[in-house]
């Protein structure tokens, strides 16, 4: 298998840009709400596809070097941004508002970019890779809609978040209460629009490089940018946390836990994987949130679970 590292990474900038530029097809999906930014690619001698659900402020921008590298690996890839982040439509006028009606309406595009984009470009074996909040949708997803998937690979999912020094309950309390009284356009406490923290203080990755790419990307391109969410998103993904213990997946899952996760809360990532057969869970000693961006040493054993977690599967 082939590793992109960090040592190589500013001089495969070229390769990965071509890359981006002129093999990856990339286009626009209309939903009643907006339009649907998405991409894909698929080699020649393509084996299986993997679709992404990236987290939350991601889009497939910050993806080039794992869409690149998984399709160097015969990897036919497929990526959308989810609506309010991306190249995808928003819902306010401010557009570094972090906002959705309802969590639900996440998986309801995720379900049309398969009907419409994936399973018209792929009939063969299909695992889908998620990310935090990608992961959520995914499991939403999964759980809600008819697929075809042959398994999914959720890297620190957010089946929960972490409040750090706010007790959860008062947390879901104050979205609810906010909610109510009609501030769901509002950013709670303390978020603020797009501003991007110094990597000395960031909570995403351990990788000064990747960390540095990511920011150019977004200062290069101001329509990427997202800042930090609304009562109305911290509400609905409240309500849609409270739900993961009726819902049921029924295919192999892989869940890769960040051991030093300061985003999302662990714990119920274990909880899920008492409670769901053929689910393994791995945590990655020394790993911040974002373990496709994390240092070489972390970000190439998750990558060696992931291939062994495709070949395992079966269409």
């Amino acid at each position: 298998m082939f590793y992109s590292s960090e040592s190589e990474l500013k001089s495969n900038q070229s390769a990965i840009n071509s890359f981006y530029d002129n093999t990856l097809i990339k286009s626009y999906l209309s939903t009643p709400c907006g339009q649907l930014f998405y991409a894909y690619a698929k080699p020649n001698n393509a084996h299986t596809a993997i679709v992404i659900s990236s987290g939350r402020i991601e889009g497939l921008d910050k993806y080039k070097e794992l869409l690149w590298e998984l399709y160097n690996n015969n990897f036919a890839v497929f990526i959308v941004d989810h609506q309010g982040q991306g190249r995808s439509y928003r819902h306010l006028k401010n557009k570094h508002k972090g906002y959705v009606k309802c969590f639900k309406n996440y998986s309801l595009d995720f379900d049309l970019f398969n009907a419409k984009i994936v399973d018209t470009y792929w009939q063969g074996k299909k695992v889908l890779v998620s990310h935090s909040m990608g992961g959520a949708i995914a499991f939403d997803y999964l759980a809600h809609f008819e697929h075809s998937y042959s398994g999914a690979f959720l890297s620190a999912p957010m089946l929960d978040i972490y409040t750090k020094g706010t007790p959860k309950p008062l947390a879901k309390l104050v979205a609810s209460s906010a909610n109510l009284l009609g501030f769901q356009y509002s950013y709670a406490l303390g978020q603020t629009d797009y501003s991007p923290i110094d990597f000395a203080l960031n909570v995403l990755t351990s990788s000064q490089i990747r960390y540095d790419l990511f920011r150019q990307t977004y200062q290069k391109d101001s329509m990427l940018q997202l800042g930090g969410v609304t009562y109305g998103w911290l509400h609905t993904a409240f309500s849609f946390i409270s739900s993961i213990d009726r819902l049921a997946v029924n295919i192999p899952l892989y869940i890769a836990s960040a051991q030093n996760d300061e985003v999302v809360d662990n714990n119920a990532q274990y909880t899920l994987a008492k409670r769901h057969k053929n689910t393994v869970i791995e945590s990655f000693a020394g790993a911040k949130h974002e373990l496709f961006f994390e240092r070489d040493e972390i970000r190439q054993p998750l990558l060696t679970s992931l291939y062994t977690f495709c070949e395992s599967v079966t269409a």
